[in-house]
């Protein structure tokens, strides 16, 4: 026997930091597998943005990746550029914010939209 030990010593298992629940970080590595593959997912989710009364159409990916941008001819006015460049930013933005929401529906349906910090 050890010196200094108790004769009826019985050693535990190690407890986890920071007094987690039994079974806490099963369900934590389980949800960052199913981030990731979620986070992998949306690299390739296509998400369709019209805008300018349907005259801009930008297909935008769940990473708020622009795949393409389909331009009504009939918007183009070469005498008026700045008035396209100007529709042309907020279809994008409106695109960006689609394709956020997008993302933060898929993801709050893996998290349960708790909220862990350092985590996400």
């Amino acid at each position: 026997m050890a010196k200094g030990r108790r004769s009826d010593y019985v050693p535990r298992a190690p407890q986890p930091a920071g007094g987690l629940q039994p079974g806490m970080l099963e369900k934590i590595k389980k949800m960052q597998e199913e981030m990731a593959a979620t986070q992998a997912a949306l690299e390739t989710e296509l998400i369709n943005v019209t805008a300018a009364g349907g005259a801009i159409t930008i297909v935008i990916t769940g990473h708020q990746r622009v795949q393409s941008i389909k331009i009504d001819p009939a918007l183009i006015d070469p005498n008026d550029v700045g008035m396209l460049e100007d529709t042309l930013v907020a279809a994008i933005n409106e695109a960006i914010v689609a394709s956020q929401e997008h993302s933060a529906r898929r993801l709050e349906a893996v998290t349960g939209n708790i909220q862990i910090p350092g985590l996400f």
